[in-house]
């Protein structure tokens, strides 16, 4: 779709027109997007399922090649009664994956958007300053990202191999007995970065601020119910699983 530019006031400055125009693209494309919304999320979903395999593959996987830690591990819901603060413990963790997730495509609509702009309209060291912090944003989204993933897959995987020995059972298994609650609130988590990857593929990183806005809204549901399965649905699953 055809991206439609304001056209730039003589005495406002760049950067206060980048934010108009920024709230400009925004409404269109929240307007659009409310139209035919199963066309938009689609491609977004089905790419964050895509994700959200793929990091479960690497958790197994993970698990398969670790050692089981000799610590004991103790899960709530499950050794002992979860309670809300368990609840709020659970919230507060996934908050911070998403809110990462959610900074790439804000850091995606400044940089692929505003500062080309704000560029346009400077001379000198300013443009070319300008010019290479948007490659630059984008790079350390990118290594901000592998970097998460990475660590959730390691850091999971260990875990899913310890506990999936103290309780007896198999890696594949305790994963399995994990997929009601892990699969919705993985698939939640991804989807800013999915709309990001779609986005910068497509080069409509003027639609990133709409897709933040969307995509956490959508999320944060998801992860408030998650959270209730994790601490109060799949541990007896989990137990029966195992035998208690």
């Amino acid at each position: 779709m055809t991206r439609r530019r304001l056209p730039m006031p003589r005495r406002m400055s760049a950067e206060n027109f980048a934010l108009v125009q920024g709230m400009h693209d925004t409404k269109i494309a929240l307007a659009r997007w409310n139209r035919e919304p199963w066309s938009v999320l689609r491609p977004w979903l089905l790419l964050s399922v895509a994700i959200c395999g793929g990091l479960l593959l690497a958790v197994y996987g993970i698990a398969k090649l670790s050692t089981p830690d000799a610590t004991r591990y103790y899960l709530p819901g499950l050794q002992y009664g979860a309670d809300l603060e368990d609840y709020f413990h659970v919230l507060y963790r996934n908050s911070l994956v998403l809110a990462l997730h959610g900074m790439a495509c804000v850091a995606g609509f400044m940089a692929g958007s505003s500062l080309p702009m704000v560029a346009a309209e400077r001379t000198g060291v300013s443009r070319w300053v300008h010019e290479k912090a948007g490659p630059l944003a984008i790079g350390f989204v990118v290594c901000a990202t592998i970097f998460s993933l990475t660590t959730q897959a390691y850091v999971l995987g260990g875990g899913v191999s310890t506990l999936a020995n103290q309780l007896g059972l198999s890696d594949g298994v305790f994963l399995l007995a994990l997929a009601p609650h892990a699969v919705p609130e993985l698939v939640a988590l991804f989807l800013p970065l999915a709309a990001w990857m779609i986005a910068s593929r497509n080069g409509d990183w003027h639609e990133l601020l709409a897709a933040t806005f969307v995509t956490v809204g959508l999320a944060v549901p998801v992860l408030l119910a998650s959270a209730a399965v994790e601490l109060w649905v799949s541990p007896q699953l989990i137990a029966h699983l195992a035998g208690w």
